[in-house]
Formats: structure tokens, C-alpha cells, sequence
């Protein structure tokens, strides 16, 4: 659109050329990487008792993902809005190919934990710099449509991922969900090769090479402490890992207090509209990823639902999220981030408190399928304004700033909320079926090593009632008792995760006359430092 005067250098057009293409594009890499995130979930019965894996194994499992995505993004944002987005974008669909063949063979559950991590690392590349490029080639309400569209389809597509892993999972073998996605990965490079723009206001500042490295220790020791933190043995294990995390915070908050070129400018991040709108999506995609991490385990070890039930048990998500999403963006424009969010928070509440109250050991599909579409309703009012208030808080020059921080919502998020929930589901089964076996009668002829087995995980209690099949009957239904106890306690913390993240968007978040206002003041002080610092 022209513009009187000279253009402003750090501004977008409102549009690329081919936009639908370039849009089709970008959803469709986003949809690899998220396919690839929600895939695991129905396989971890099946996972469990192929490697009788402990409960924590499979935590890692499921969040080992989410931990390769989350501990990368911010560093590799950076080198894209350095060295290129497209050429990072080709390189992470083109990682994810070997990463999903690595975790489908794999040949015990340490190499599939290792092969998540690694298919999140090429997600680092890719999924991110999806956001980044929206950011640096869309502009106003266009910009609003394209991520509306993008966080809804994208989103969508991957919340397919659990059925079609059920579908494949009553044919095939465990491993076979993991390369579900490699026909997608194949047309998404070649969408991306021939479409997306080689270059779209890329920064000529130099990466912070030291504030990458310590970004990816301070999220990985955080992940991987709450994740040990229940494993019986493993305290200085787990004081190691927080100890790094937190040494790693404190440098990585003096390094971008005095670096030139910071990967994480602290000026931008402390904007209102900003650091308000990234903690309350941490919050928003945690609790749905946490919530989908135990269901989909709950769905069948409790009701005893086969892998294709429990995948499609959760279409209705899949349908309110893509239904809503349109028409959050027209909310965001009309009552602003700020009414849309706490819309989106409300469902998410009614959704925990449901699954808390309704969700026990006969439950029928309407109380499970209600739950579901109230987890839809809140991620799809929730997701475009909690993405759309950070990108609209940056300069271009720092899409991959603001996209990093789109993506820590919904991996950090997803990290630390299924690690936080899995940790309490782990502690209350194991609490749970201790205390069964204490209550019973034949507790003195229950071996150590028979109660470790028995309160490692569902999966390895189903393998043991089989060997003891006098109290098959006895051990299924006291593991069934544990987990219901368990993942209510993974609730209640989800619960309360929820409301304070709804105080702090009502508490701190402006209203939509002073959000705009704001929003209008960031751009004018960019604009501002760009035209003092000259041509790139």
C-alpha cells in the first residue's frame, strides 16, 4: 500500500505477494512440527508396555518434545532473524525427517526419549519462524487474520494427531505414529522452497551466541528437574539440574542486561502488552497440553477405551478450536487481547473443574466429551490474542523475538505443565497404590520388588496382574484407583494455574483504548530507534 513520504524501513507491507500460498505454506510446516508434538500421548500405554517404562520415562516421552522446541527457540529466532528464516525453516523440516524415523525404530525408550528431543530441535527451526515470517510480512488487521488462521488450522491439524495415531495403533506397531508425518514434512518442504519469500527484513546484528547457549541450559534444567523430581533416589540429581537452571538464569538475565546485541532485548520484554500476553499463553498452552498428556492416558487405562476411541474422544477440541479461532481475531479487534483472553480463561476453568468433578472411573463419553469441547472453546478465544499482543508488541527486526516467545508459550508451557502435572500424577499413583497395598490382606506376601513394579506406572501394574492372574482382578482395579487419584491432584494444580493466570490478565493486562494506545507508543519509539540507527 503506498505511503506518503519515504516508507518506513521497519514496517511490513500488508501483505506479501501470493499471500495465500505463502499463508498455506507456513501452516503447513506449523503443522508438522505441532502433528509431531501431540502424536505421543495415545501411544504411551502402548509405549509403556513395550519398554515397561516407568511412569517418568513416559513423562519424558511425552514432554521430550515440547523440552528439545522450548530450549531452542529463543537462540534459533535469533539466527533466523539473522542469517535467514526461509533457510531455517527448510532446515527443520528437513531435520524432522531422520528425527521421526529415529523415534519410530527405536530400540528402547532412552533412544525415543533422545529422538523426541532431537524432533523438537528441528521444530525449534521451523515452527517459530513460521510466526516470524507472518510478523515480518503481514501488517494490521491482515496480520491479526493470518495468525488467527494460522494458530487455528495449525493447531487443528495437530489436535488430528491423537486420532489418527488411535487409528494406526490398532494396526500397527507403537512406532508407527511417529511417522505419520513424514508424507506432510515431504509437501511442506516443497511448499516452503517454492513459496515463501528468501527474505523478509532480516536483522544485520550480530547473534548473541553466549545468550543462546544460556537460554537452552536454563530451560533444559528446568524441564528436566521438575521431571526427576518425584523419582525416588534422584535428589542430587534433581539439585544439579535446578542449580544449573537457576545459574544459568541469573547469567542469562546479566548477559542480556549488557550484551550489544541482545538474543532477548529486556527493553521490549518488559512492555505490558508484552511479558502480560506471553506468561498468560504459557499458562493457556500448558494446561491444554497438560490436561490432553493425562486424558489420553486416563481414556485408556481407566475406561479401558481402545487407542482409536481415545484419540477421536477428542475431536470436539479439534472443532471448537478451529471455529472459534476466526472469530477471536474479529474479538481481538473489537474488545481487545485483553477481553478475548479472559474469554478463552473462563472456558479453560470450566474445562479443569469439570474433568476434576465429573471425570471418575465410569464415566460416560458426554461428561468426557464436554470437557473437550470446553478446552477448544478456551484455546481457540485464548491463542490469537495471547500470539497477536506479542507480535504486535516488537519491531520487525524482532519477529524472531516475538515469535521464540509465541512458541515458549505453548512448548514452555506445555514442558512445564506436563512435567508439573505428570510429577503429581507419578507421586499420587505411587502414593495411592502404596497405601492400597498397606489396606490389604495379603500386603505381607507382596515382595519389594512386585510393589516397585506395581507402583511404577499403570502399565507395569497391568503386567504384573497378568503374571499374577489370582489377583489380576484386585491389582487392575487398585491401579485404576491410583491413577483417578493421581490425576486429580494433576487437576487441582491446573485448576489454580488457571485462575492465577486469569488474575494476572485482569489485574495487568490494558484494557483495549490503552492497549491500542500503547501499541501505537512501541511502534512510534521504533520507529524512532530504527531511523537514529540508520540503514541496515
Amino acid at each position: 500500500m503506498p505511503n506518503s513520504g519515504a516508507p518506513r524501513p521497519d514496517v511490513p507491507r500488508h501483505a506479501p505477494a501470493r499471500p495465500s500460498l505463502v499463508l498455506a505454506s507456513l501452516i503447513t510446516v506449523a503443522a508438522v512440527a505441532n502433528l509431531n508434538l501431540s502424536v505421543a500421548n495415545v501411544a504411551l500405554p502402548a509405549i509403556g508396555k513395550a519398554f515397561d517404562s516407568s511412569q517418568t520415562t513416559l513423562n519424558l516421552v511425552a514432554v521430550g518434545y515440547s523440552l528439545g522446541l522450548a530450549a531452542s527457540v529463543l537462540y534459533l529466532g535469533a539466527v533466523g532473524d539473522r542469517h535467514g528464516r526461509k533457510l531455517l525453516l527448510l532446515l527443520g523440516v528437513a531435520l524432522s525427517l531422520p528425527a521421526c524415523l529415529l523415534a519410530a525404530y527405536a530400540p528402547n525408550d532412552t533412544v525415543l526419549v533422545a529422538a523426541r528431543i532431537l524432533g523438537g530441535l528441528s521444530a525449534g527451526m521451523a515452527y517459530p519462524t513460521t510466526l516470524a515470517l507472518i510478523t515480518a510480512l503481514w501488517a494490521g488487521p491482515p496480520r491479526t487474520k493470518a495468525i488467527a488462521l494460522w494458530s487455528a488450522l495449525g493447531g487443528g491439524i495437530s489436535l488430528l494427531g491423537p486420532v489418527v495415531a488411535g487409528a494406526l495403533l490398532e494396526r500397527f506397531f507403537w512406532g508407527s505414529v511417529f511417522l505419520v508425518t513424514l508424507p506432510l514434512a515431504v509437501v511442506a518442504l516443497a511448499m516452503a522452497l517454492l513459496f515463501v519469500p528468501a527474505h523478509a527484513n532480516e536483522s544485520a546484528e550480530p547473534v548473541d551466541n553466549l545468550g543462546g547457549v544460556l537460554s537452552v541450559l536454563l530451560i533444559a534444567g528446568l524441564v528436566l528437574a521438575i521431571n526427576f523430581a518425584a523419582v525416588p533416589g534422584e535428589g542430587a540429581l534433581v539439585t544439579g539440574l535446578a542449580v544449573i537452571a537457576v545459574a544459568a538464569g541469573a547469567a542469562f538475565f546479566l548477559r542480556q542486561r549488557r550484551a550489544p546485541n541482545p538474543l532477548y532485548d529486556l527493553h521490549i520484554a518488559a512492555r505490558r502488552t508484552f511479558w502480560v500476553a506471553a506468561c498468560a499463553g504459557i499458562i493457556v498452552y500448558g494446561a491444554m497440553m497438560g490436561s490432553a498428556f493425562v486424558s489420553q492416558q486416563y481414556l485408556q487405562n481407566v475406561l479401558e477405551y481402545d487407542p482409536v476411541e481415545a484419540g477421536a474422544a477428542i475431536l470436539p477440541l479439534v472443532v471448537m478450536t478451529v471455529l472459534v479461532a476466526p472469530r477471536s481475531a474479529k474479538l481481538v479487534e473489537s474488545r481487545g487481547a485483553r477481553t478475548t483472553l479472559l474469554t478463552g480463561y473462563a472456558f479453560l476453568f470450566l474445562a479443569f473443574a469439570w474433568m476434576l468433578l465429573f471425570w471418575g472411573e465410569d464415566s460416560s463419553y458426554w461428561q468426557i466429551g464436554s470437557a473437550y469441547v470446553f478446552i477448544g472453546l478456551g484455546a481457540g478465544f485464548a491463542g490469537t490474542p495471547a500470539s497477536h499482543a506479542l507480535t504486535g508488541s516488537v519491531p520487525v527486526r524482532r519477529a524472531g523475538m516475538a515469535s521464540g516467545t509465541a512458541d515458549l508459550q505453548r512448548d514452555l508451557g506445555g514442558a512445564v505443565m506436563q512435567s508439573v502435572m505428570g510429577v503429581l500424577l507419578t507421586a499420587g499413583y505411587a502414593s495411592a497404590f502404596n497405601a492400597a497395598i498397606a489396606a490389604s490382606p495379603e500386603s505381607e506376601d507382596v515382595s519389594d520388588q512386585v510393589q516397585s513394579e506395581l507402583t511404577k506406572s499403570f502399565a507395569s501394574a497391568a503386567e504384573t496382574a497378568q503374571q499374577h492372574p489370582r489377583y489380576a482382578d484386585q491389582i487392575v482395579e487398585a491401579a485404576r484407583q491410583s491413577f483417578l487419584h493421581g490425576d486429580d491432584r494433576a487437576y487441582t494444580v491446573g485448576l489454580a494455574a488457571i485462575a492465577l493466570g486469569a488474575l494476572l490478565v485482569f489485574a495487568m493486562f490494558p484494557h483495549r483504548d490503552a492497549e491500542r494506545d500503547l501499541l501505537r507508543h512501541y511502534s512510534d519509539e521504533d520507529s524512532a530507534s530504527a531511523a537514529t540507527a540508520g540503514p541496515r
